[in-house]
Formats: C-alpha cells, sequence, structure tokens
C-alpha cells in the first residue's frame, strides 16, 4: 500500500514539474500580435471564413468603433423572430422547417416539408440492436459523451461512410436529425437506470409526431406531455439551431470537414466541443449558479441583497469562485440576444402557468443588475447582455426535462446547423484549415544521457 502511494506521489510531483513546460508568458502573445482565441483586441472574432448559412449581428464598427446594436439573427437571410412567430400563427411545429431551411438553403413548400418530414420519420429507426449494444451495455453518466461515442458508433453502420458528395451527406445529416432525439433519450433512461437506482423505461418515438413532440414524450415517464410545452420546447429547438460558423463547436466541424474526413467524426467532434461548460455546457453551469443564489439570497425581491450577492460572485468569492455570472455576456451581441428575448417571453408564460413566478422575476432582476455589477466590481465598460443560455435551462425545468438533457437538446438541434457548414465547407471550403502557431522553443537545450540527467 506505502509502495503505491509512493508511485502516486511520484506522478503527482511529475505533472507539477511538467505544468511549467506549458505555460506560456501572456506577454509573449502581445509580443507577436497573436489574436489569442482567434479574438480580435475588442473582442471581436478573427475573420476566417465566408457563410450563407446564418448571420449573427451584435454591433456595428463606424471608424474603427464598435456601437452596440440590439441582436439580429437570421437563418439563410430569414429573421428568427419573423421564423418563431410565423410558425405560432399557423398553429403547427416548426424545427423540422426551420432544419429544412438550413439544409436546402430555402423554406419548403408544402409538398417538400410532408415528404421531408416522412424521410425523417422513416430515418428515426437505429440500427438493429444498437440500444442494447452502445447505450445499455455501455452506461454514461454524462449523456454528451454517449451522443458523441454513438455518432461515431453509426459510422460502422453506414454502408459508404466515407463519401463526401453532397447526395450522401445530406442523407447522413437528415440521419443524424432524425436519430440523435432517441439516442439521447434512451442514454437518459440508462444513466437514471444505472446511476440512479430507477426504473428502465424506454419508449420508442411515433412517426406522426414531431420531434419537439417525441423528445417529451420519450423523456417522460407516462409518455405524457401538452401540446403547449411542446411548441416551446419546439421553439428553442428552432433557437439553438444555428449561430453561425465561428462558434466553437460549428468551427470545430468545419475544421474536421476541411480535412475530408466522414460525417460522422466531423459532428461527433462537435458535440464534444459544445459540452465544454465555456459553450454549450453553460446552461447547467446557469442552472447551478441560480440554485446557490436561491440557497443563499433570503430575499428574492431586495435589490440589495441580489446586487451584493452578484458582487460576491464577480469578485470570486461566491458559487463557483470562477468570477462569471453565467448567461451574462456574448462574443457577438452586445446589447441583446434575440434568443434570449424569445426564450424570456416563453419562460415568463410558462412560469406563469406553472407557479414559478418569484423565481421568474428573480432571473429577471439578475439580467438587470448582472451588467451594473461588472461595472461596478471590474470597472468593465463593455456592454453585455443576457445570452441564450440564461433562460434556456429555466424553461427546460419548467418543462419537467432533466438537467443531464440541457445540453444533449443544445446538440440534437445544433446538428442541423453543423451539418449546413460541413456541406458549405466541402463545396467552398477548398483548402484544409491550418493556422499558424509561433514557436517560442529555442534549439539550444544539448542532449543528456539518461543516466546523467537530474
Amino acid at each position: 500500500m506505502s509502495e503505491t502511494k509512493n508511485t502516486k506521489n511520484k506522478f503527482t510531483n511529475i505533472c507539477g514539474d511538467a505544468v511549467e513546460y506549458y505555460r506560456i508568458d501572456k506577454d509573449d502573445y502581445l509580443t507577436y500580435q497573436v489574436k489569442r482565441g482567434l479574438r480580435n483586441m475588442d473582442g471581436s472574432g478573427v475573420l476566417a471564413g465566408l457563410t450563407n448559412v446564418s448571420e449573427v449581428h451584435g454591433y456595428v464598427v463606424s471608424e474603427s468603433e464598435k456601437s452596440p446594436i440590439h441582436g439580429e439573427l437570421s437563418y439563410r437571410g430569414y429573421n428568427i423572430n419573423d421564423l418563431t412567430k410565423s410558425f405560432g400563427l399557423d398553429n403547427r411545429f416548426g424545427f423540422e422547417e426551420v432544419t429544412y431551411l438550413l439544409l436546402f438553403g430555402k423554406l419548403p413548400t408544402r409538398q417538400e416539408l410532408e415528404d421531408y418530414c416522412k424521410f425523417l420519420a422513416y430515418s428515426r429507426d437505429l440500427p438493429a440492436f444498437f440500444t442494447e449494444d452502445m447505450i445499455l451495455k455501455c452506461p454514461s453518466r454524462d449523456i454528451m459523451n454517449k451522443l458523441s461515442r454513438s455518432v461515431l458508433t453509426l459510422y460502422s453502420y453506414d454502408k459508404n461512410p466515407d463519401d463526401c458528395s453532397i447526395e450522401n451527406v445530406l442523407k447522413q445529416s437528415i440521419k443524424l436529425l432524425a436519430r440523435l432525439p432517441i439516442i439521447a433519450a434512451h442514454a437518459y433512461s440508462t444513466k437514471r437506470h444505472y446511476f440512479d437506482n430507477k426504473s428502465l423505461i424506454l419508449h420508442r418515438p411515433k412517426a406522426e409526431l414531431s420531434i419537439a413532440e417525441n423528445l417529451l414524450r420519450m423523456l417522460s415517464k407516462n409518455k405524457e406531455f401538452t401540446e403547449e410545452d411542446a411548441r416551446i420546447l419546439d421553439t428553442t429547438l428552432m433557437l439553438h439551431a444555428e449561430h453561425g460558423g465561428g462558434n466553437n463547436s460549428t468551427f470545430t466541424c468545419r475544421v474536421l470537414s476541411s480535412s475530408g474526413t466522414d460525417t460522422y467524426s466531423a459532428i461527433g467532434s462537435a458535440i464534444s466541443a459544445l459540452k465544454g461548460p465555456r459553450h454549450g455546457g453553460a446552461n447547467s453551469q446557469v442552472m447551478k449558479m441560480m440554485d446557490d443564489i436561491q440557497k443563499h439570497v433570503k430575499n428574492w425581491e431586495s435589490r440589495d441583497e441580489v446586487y451584493n450577492y452578484l458582487c460576491k460572485i464577480v469578485r470570486k468569492e461566491a458559487n463557483d469562485h470562477s468570477g462569471l455570472i453565467y448567461g451574462m455576456g456574448h462574443a457577438v451581441y452586445t446589447l441583446s440576444d434575440p434568443r434570449a428575448i424569445i426564450l424570456k417571453e416563453n419562460a415568463k408564460k410558462l412560469a406563469d402557468r406553472l407557479g414559478y413566478q418569484e423565481e421568474f422575476n428573480l432571473y429577471n432582476l439578475i439580467e438587470e443588475l448582472g451588467p451594473q455589477v461588472f461595472k461596478d466590481v471590474k470597472n468593465q465598460s463593455k456592454v453585455i447582455c443576457a445570452n441564450v443560455d440564461f433562460y434556456s435551462g429555466f424553461v427546460y425545468k419548467m418543462l419537467k426535462i432533466p438537467p443531464e438533457m440541457y445540453t444533449p437538446l443544445f446538440a440534437i438541434s445544433r446538428t442541423a446547423g453543423w451539418c449546413a457548414h460541413r456541406m458549405e465547407e466541402i463545396i467552398s471550403g477548398g483548402r484544409i484549415i491550418r493556422p499558424a502557431y509561433k514557436s517560442l522553443c529555442r534549439n539550444s537545450r544539448e542532449y543528456i544521457p539518461i543516466d546523467e540527467r537530474e
């Protein structure tokens, strides 16, 4: 036992020594004019490509100065507000139509949409024994890891997985869109059974239901859901479907696609990128933060008490000591995130109907006070707003969707955007994405024989 402990201590010491060989002085980034995170000095992204898939607009530049504006998001030229409102007025589900728009570049006719939805329904069936072999035999505590692994495994069931023709990639994309909700739902049920000691219940999707309806049906113990809840989830899926080529997961997909690799590798990697707490995993971080705030703030209506606790969070004295108010701020949006505005409207509807008004008011107060807290504590002049992650977890909570599924829902939706960008990269990219890194190594170290090393 003592020998094992000694070995572990030695390994810990070696790891500590190795850290110094990975550390790069922040001043060196300035010296060599390196744009860390592919960001310009003003925080905007380095222009790395062109896209016709969507537009994310959060500020205007005049005479080299950024001016804040209310955010705008459009898919293939259609404003996201117009899309979500139009589907609501027509009293129909819109996520499938949005995925068609992203994949094929245009809004479908009624017949085209009907044929597309039939193909989606036909494509939902997983390969024989896939759930048994891939999910039940190897349960995972994290559904995102299971999604990524499952997507990579689907390569083995494809008769022509490496064919990068547009027709084949489109077929693969639609099958992934159809299958990911089932994989996620089954992975969650399996996790719940093996790690939470709950009964194992697997529901099959119904061909005549939308993706939003099937998700709620499969995640519900009794397969019960309301149409109003399904429409709100449908709106949430539309809002998450696409967000430009520069976000981390989409750029990951484009980088892999530029190498000529297969669809499953590209989408599996995008899912892994989205898992990160600085990206899609932020919605779960918001919920953890809100739990912490609700425990430590006695009067949720007190502006002073909420303000003071937010100050403690930013000073790294509370919550997870990161100094972040999760869900506040965005790389592009300044005055507002259009997705957050739509989600907030739906959150208000749910809160009024289900009795969450007090909690909704707390969210609203934090959204209002957050920018002032950053300004007062960090002397930060940057204009910030609530982003899509701020309200999405709250909406999912009221829809009785388990926390483990928050980020997987994001992945299910964003697959449409990833696949659209993959095809654009295949058709128009033309070159493998390969940025440069300045080496700080100096070829002045002499080889030392192993017995002479200290």
